[in-house]
Parts: C-alpha cells; sequence; structure tokens
C-alpha cells in the first residue's frame, strides 16, 4: 500500500492539494488526528475494499493531537510501510492576503489573541519537526490552484519510486526566490543579454540570446562544472531514495541567462533520465 501524509501551512493549499490527490484515485481523509493514523492503515491493510493508495491530510487544525504527527510518521516508516510526506508551504505575506481574502479564520488565531502574523509563526514552529522529514515539499506562493493541482498530479501520477522526477527551474531574483529548490544556481555572475538592445526583448528560449550568453568562456566552464556537479550528485540522491529533485537558475529577471541554462541543463539530463520537465517561471513577467 502507498501512504501520503500531507500536511503544512494552513493557507499553502491543502485542500487543493489533496483534490488533486482524490482525482488520482487516493482514498483521502481530512483532518485526521495522527494518533489514529497508524490505527488507520493496519485498518486498510486488512480490508477487501483494495485501498491501495491512502491519503491523510493531518494538520494544526487537531489541536493538542497534531504533536504526535512527527512519531507517528517514524512509527510507520520503522514497521516498513510505504509512507511519503508531503508539505506545502508559502509566504507569510501570501497567507496573510489569502485569509484576508477568503475571511476564514487561521487555526491559531485564538491562542494567538487574534494577531494572524503570530498565528502563522506559531503554526511554523510546530511544523518545523515535520517538515524537516518531508519527502516532498511545494511552495505555492506563485502558484494558481490549478498549477498546485498539476504539480501534485506530477508527483503522484506514476510510481515516483521507479525513476526520479527532476524539475530544473529558471527564476528571476527581483520577484523572489525559488523557495522549493533544492538546488540554486546564480548565474546573475554572467553577461548580461538585457543590456543588448537586439536581445533586450527576447528570452533564453531564443538562439541568439542562448548564443549570446554562451560565448564567454566563463559561461562555458560554469556550465561543464554544473554539469559535473548535477551528474555527481543524481545518483546519490537516488541512492537515497529521493523521488523529486528541483535544481532551479536564477538570473536578474528570470527571462535570459536563467533561461539559457535551464534549458541547456534539461537537454543534458533528458539523455539520461526518463522524467525531466523545464519550466520558466517568470519568463512572461514584464521588465522594463
Amino acid at each position: 500500500m502507498e501512504f501520503i501524509i500531507l500536511t503544512g501551512v494552513s493557507g499553502s493549499g491543502k485542500s487543493t492539494a489533496v483534490n488533486a490527490l482524490e482525482d488520482l484515485g487516493f482514498y483521502c481523509i481530512d483532518n485526521m488526528p495522527p494518533e489514529l493514523i497508524t490505527k488507520f492503515a493496519s485498518l486498510c491493510a486488512s480490508s477487501d475494499r483494495n485501498l491501495d493508495r491512502v491519503a491523510f491530510v493531518a494538520d494544526v487544525r487537531s489541536g493538542s493531537f497534531f504533536k504526535e504527527l512527527y512519531v507517528t510518521i517514524n512509527d510507520l516508516k520503522k514497521s516498513g510501510e510505504k509512507v511519503k510526506v508531503l508539505f506545502l508551504d508559502a509566504d507569510d505575506s501570501v497567507i496573510e492576503t489569502r485569509y484576508k481574502e477568503t475571511r476564514r479564520k487561521h487555526p491559531l488565531l485564538n491562542l494567538a489573541k487574534g494577531d494572524i502574523a503570530y498565528s502563522i509563526s506559531l503554526e511554523r514552529d510546530m511544523l518545523a519537526n515535520v517538515k524537516g522529514i518531508s519527502d516532498y515539499f511545494i511552495d505555492s506562493s506563485f502558484m494558481s490552484a490549478a498549477q498546485l493541482k498539476e504539480k501534485v498530479r506530477s508527483l503522484f501520477l506514476e510510481n515516483v519510486e521507479e525513476y526520479i522526477q527532476i524539475d530544473i527551474c529558471s527564476f528571476g531574483f527581483k520577484y523572489g526566490p525559488m523557495r522549493e529548490a533544492d538546488l540554486v544556481f546564480d548565474v546573475r555572475c554572467l553577461p548580461n543579454p538585457y543590456y543588448i538592445d537586439s536581445l533586450r526583448k527576447k528570452t533564453g528560449l531564443s538562439k541568439e540570446v542562448s548564443d549570446y550568453v554562451m560565448q564567454f568562456e566563463e559561461a562555458k566552464t560554469l556550465e561543464s562544472k554544473i554539469y559535473d556537479m548535477i551528474d555527481f550528485l543524481i545518483p546519490l540522491y537516488v541512492k537515497e531514495g529521493k523521488s523529486q529533485l528541483i535544481i532551479a537558475f536564477g538570473c536578474t529577471g528570470g527571462k535570459h541567462r536563467s533561461v539559457t541554462f535551464a534549458e541547456k541543463l534539461a537537454k543534458h539530463l533528458s539523455g539520461l533520465y526518463s522524467k525531466v520537465r523545464v519550466n520558466h517561471r517568470d519568463i512572461d513577467k514584464y521588465t522594463r
């Protein structure tokens, strides 16, 4: 059986994520007290209902029971169960905005005496241990509901243990960091095509921009060293059971240098691994 424990910061999109899991055929249980998860897992194993994929949503709504989640997860793993933890997060400012727009009440608002910022801080403290042992991490700050659903579907549509899923992303530092990335490479050290009039409105997807970025010796050397590092690291991640790896390249605006390097690495890895995707977070954002 496959068990997914979905948790994370309130307001980060857990309801949307669990709907996506349900669409994939998971039997989903929302707001499950952690101390009951082990018992329900045993019940599923002995059931004749063919429940081979089960997802539990466990978060601070369970109150004092929530502190048992970390222990529960470790107990399940020690017992040999196939269990993965999906952790959802978002920037504090984004969470505050979402609560204001929906007019929903944060589950810790009373404990924080009505202070939403303090509520989020308290919750982060409570989630710290579980976040540290999560198998998947999604930062939904820049995602629409549809994008979050697609992200969850991509993680669990197939057997994630058979092949590692490699996501290669570009982004612009001016729009915020790529918080969910496992590896981040800052390519702002390279000459910027933005200052070339004929290239400014183009992106790293165009041959002209890519050729400009890669014509410099430092770019070629950096590319070679990154390939060497990634080729060395991925087998180690696979050996440790990691099923998703997010590699990000950042430049100033996320349109030229980072896109060029993301595309080149994706082409390099596509010949070695079967599940490689590339995404350019900020490529369509307007840059003055």
